[in-house]
């Protein structure tokens, strides 16, 4: 028990366990509630490796009421960071059913339990996808929600139940928080993102290709209306991002309220833009077919940040050259991700 406790749902997961050692970093001490379905007890251990802390670990689905009252009462954490769900936009399409009921179903849990507990203050890992096409880029806070794949729905509704729940209940201080390509890992190479099976994320699908694991990339349409006819995307370091939800922590325990903030670089890349940079950064050539589109991608994704500057202090500090290198040095040291732990 500690007054500097954060419970971090999703914690083994990639951004989690970056946020964990941001956490750790800023003076905090993170409780990992996770059930391990697309993640590795094992990047418990490389968190206390980093960071020199060894967060508790509650192997657990968020969406068990007994156990969040259970955490809950154990540590008494000040504030929770909410990332658990899955979140894969082409696997949603195909199994609609089972992400709304895992990631909404999994949220309500949560922020039941939480506002049974003081209440505590929650911060919810969104995704810039609730904007769906936007009708301008860079894309601000208030930008028109249209989400298009039942991925993004869960994180609109989860969004809208939080604001409800929040008018219910007017003192409870939440936060969210819509980040936009995370890519990277931390610079020990000793975390990074570990998908099982075949990656549904564009880097590390790269980076696998970079070293031989797979033959080569798809690249998911060439007919889009940019610069070369692939998505653009805003790529943000991931550990940018996690710095960036200790600064969601920050505001939330020192003011009242809530807010909705866009974590991202401001700058957009096409997928050739990244794969280009990969192979300087890996000097590893990454050979490519076109294919056609998946069905709820969009055209171009990439933020207005300025808000997050003036609401959190926050702002992007790595370029693509750095999460290009971070991620490659990670692949690397960890070929088969946490399984040789």
């Amino acid at each position: 028990m500690s007054d500097t406790s954060i419970l971090v749902t999703g914690g083994t997961g990639y951004i989690g366990s970056h946020t964990c050692v941001a956490l750790v970093e800023a003076g905090y001490q993170p409780v990992i509630l996770d059930n391990l379905s697309n993640s590795d007890a094992a990047v418990v251990e490389r968190i206390a490796e980093i960071s020199g802390y060894r967060p508790p670990l509650y192997e657990a689905d968020v969406r068990d009421a007994a156990v969040i009252a259970r955490v809950l009462a154990a540590h008494k954490p000040i504030a929770a960071i909410h990332f658990a769900g899955l979140k894969a936009v082409g696997e949603s399409v195909a199994q609609p059913a089972r992400y709304y009921a895992n990631n909404v179903m999994g949220a309500i849990a949560l922020f039941e339990g939480l506002l049974q507990a003081d209440p505590c203050p929650v911060l919810f890992s969104s995704s810039a996808s609730v904007y769906g096409s936007p009708d301008q880029c860079p894309i601000p806070e208030s930008a028109p929600l249209r989400p298009e794949s039942p991925y993004a729905r869960t994180k609109l509704v989860i969004e809208q139940i939080l604001q409800d729940m929040r008018a219910a209940y007017p003192e409870w201080r939440t936060g969210i928080l819509r980040y936009f390509n995370p890519v990277g890992a931390h610079p020990s190479g000793r975390i990074g993102e570990a998908p099982l099976g075949v990656p549904n994320n564009l880097a590390p699908y790269v980076a696998q290709v970079a070293a031989g694991r797979r033959e080569f990339l798809n690249v998911y349409g060439n007919d889009y209306p940019t610069p070369d006819g692939t998505g653009v995307r805003d790529y943000v370091h991931v550990m940018d991002l996690a710095e960036g939800h200790v600064k969601g922590l920050q505001r939330l325990l020192a003011e009242a309220g809530t807010f909705t903030v866009n974590l991202g670089t401001g700058r957009g890349y096409s997928v050739l833009e990244l794969v280009a940079a990969f192979e300087r950064a890996s000097g590893a050539a990454v050979p490519y077919r076109m294919v056609a589109r998946r069905p709820g991608d969009v055209a171009a994704c990439f933020a207005d940040a300025s808000h997050a500057q003036q609401a959190l202090g926050w702002r992007a500090r790595r370029d693509l050259a750095e999460m290009c290198a971070d991620l490659w040095r990670w692949q690397v040291q960890n070929p088969t991700g946490y399984r040789d732990f």
